[in-house]
């Protein structure tokens, strides 16, 4: 089997392995059974007259529909197959079936040709072959956990699922969503607890995930950036629904940070009565903050400006979403502030050395790869969308989308996103070296520590970060 890191990049099609094993509709449950041991396989396709796929038979619908009920053999496959199984096609990458997988809780991908005719199967043990861990189990685990103990074993896993895959050499983007997708599911496993029992049906409310965790872009360090958004029922006040409120979201916040992710320092979190807000209020706070444009407004904007919804009613989070890009697409005035902000923060690259770096005692003679590296590109992309009226987060997705919006070259825009990449793919390795030796995470590097050839490819991404902050003075200094 190819590296890991191969084989999600690559299209399903060609992780195919055989030719599928299927059979129609009306064969009876006794045969089916028999053509599968016959064909040494864990599942088998249902095929509709046309030759797409009408149902999937695997072992769990063995278990569950024949041995369970004690089914008539004689009965049709139709009457115990699972129906409309997830399909993609052929040239969609394992990526995305793993991410299927953790999403819907199955281990099996039905693969289709762009007629809907039937290629393949691809089952999370091809992805994941002789590992131990797999983001459906993972999922799986989630889904049925009913108590902090199991969920902080859940999280662990997906701390080692993530090592693992760093050590395979997974590229960034894709390691960054995977982690991110099942932290969210995660959190929505502690938020459908916390909520199940708490006597708030009668609340619409929306979790917001913020931050690098809004971005889909979380690494093994990070901490808690989240808020509530609600909607008082009729007859009542905000701060009525806050204070029935805050006790859960406080209850959500310290089960996250018994599973790893530590308090925010600077509080932001829906635990906080600053962040447990109405939707009009959050449009209040967000007005404010257009109208004053001053270094703290502009420091919460970098964290509360990459918001998305996590759990609740996303219409809310939709809501507060539309409305900010309204404000912000013809506000110059503010996305000039944003943009003299992010250029405060110029790449560390020096004149007579490579590197400019910092830091103190231990620290002294390094860079931080996070503040002086990916925010770097992360500010700029952001900009670009909020200006362009883009609901995206993802920071290579808001450059990629600049690339149409405003009408650059593609192959700039490409050279920022891998560049960006290159740097989230230091600060995981780093992370990856600093969990090896017991040692705390940082972002923390000496660049004289690094090989000639990451020392190379460190300053040709910074060297980007300064195109893309010449592109940003361009557009933004009005």
């Amino acid at each position: 089997m190819p590296p890991l890191s191969e084989t999600l990049t690559t299209p399903l099609s060609s992780l195919l392995r055989r030719e599928p094993v299927t059979c129609p509709p009306d064969m009876p449950v006794r045969a089916a059974l028999a053509l599968m041991r016959r064909e040494r396989v864990g599942s088998i396709l249902v095929a509709d007259a046309a030759g797409r796929p009408a149902g999937v038979f695997t072992l769990n619908d063995l278990r569950d529909r024949v041995a369970v009920d004690e089914c008539d053999l004689d009965r049709p496959m139709s009457a115990v197959m699972t129906r409309n199984p997830f399909c993609l096609g052929g040239d969609a990458t394992a990526m995305e079936a793993a991410l299927a997988m953790a999403r819907r809780l199955i281990h099996h991908v039905v693969v289709t040709s762009a007629e809907g005719g039937i290629l393949g199967v691809v089952s999370e043990k091809d992805l994941f072959a002789l590992q131990r861990l797999g983001v459906g189990n993972i999922a799986a685990a989630l889904a049925d956990a009913q108590n902090l103990d199991t969920l902080v074993t859940a999280a662990e896993d997906i701390r080692k699922l993530a090592r693992m895959l760093m050590a395979q050499g997974l590229e960034a983007e894709q390691l960054t969503r995977l982690v991110s997708e099942l932290n969210d599911q995660l959190a929505q496993r502690i938020l459908y607890l916390a909520f199940a029992d708490a006597g708030l049906e009668d609340i619409s409310w929306c979790w917001l995930a913020l931050g690098s965790e809004g971005r889909y872009e979380q690494t093994l360090l990070t901490d808690q950036d989240n808020g509530l958004i609600f909607a008082p029922p009729e007859g009542t006040t905000p701060d009525a629904m806050r204070e029935r409120l805050l006790p859960v979201a406080r209850q959500v916040n310290q089960w996250l940070a018994a599973c790893g992710f530590s308090l925010c320092k600077g509080e932001i979190m829906a635990g906080n009565p600053k962040w447990c807000l109405s939707l009009e209020e959050w449009q209040a706070t967000f007005s404010e903050w257009l109208f004053r444009g001053d270094a703290p407004v502009l420091l919460n904007a970098t964290i509360f400006f990459d918001f998305r919804a996590l759990a609740g009613d996303a219409g809310l989070a939709g809501s507060l979403r539309a409305w900010l890009i309204d404000k912000v697409k013809g506000n110059r005035r503010f996305l000039k502030l944003m943009t003299l902000n992010a250029l405060g923060n110029r790449p560390p690259l020096g004149l007579v050395r490579d590197f400019v770096t910092d830091g103190e005692g231990g620290a002294a003679g390094t860079l931080d790869l996070k503040i002086n590296g990916a925010t770097l590109f992360v500010d700029a992309a952001r900009i670009f969308a909020l200006a362009a009226g883009l609901a995206d987060t993802t920071t290579a997705a808001r450059l990629r989308a600049a690339a149409a919006t405003w009408k650059m070259d593609e192959a700039e825009v490409g050279g920022w996103v891998e560049a960006f990449h290159h740097i989230q793919q230091l600060r995981l390795r780093l992370h990856q070296q600093q969990l090896a030796h017991g040692q705390p995470l940082s972002n923390r590097v000496a660049p004289d520590d690094l090989s000639t050839l990451d020392r190379t490819f460190l300053k040709e991404a910074l060297r980007q970060a300064k195109k893309l902050q010449g592109r940003l003075e361009g557009f933004f200094q009005f």
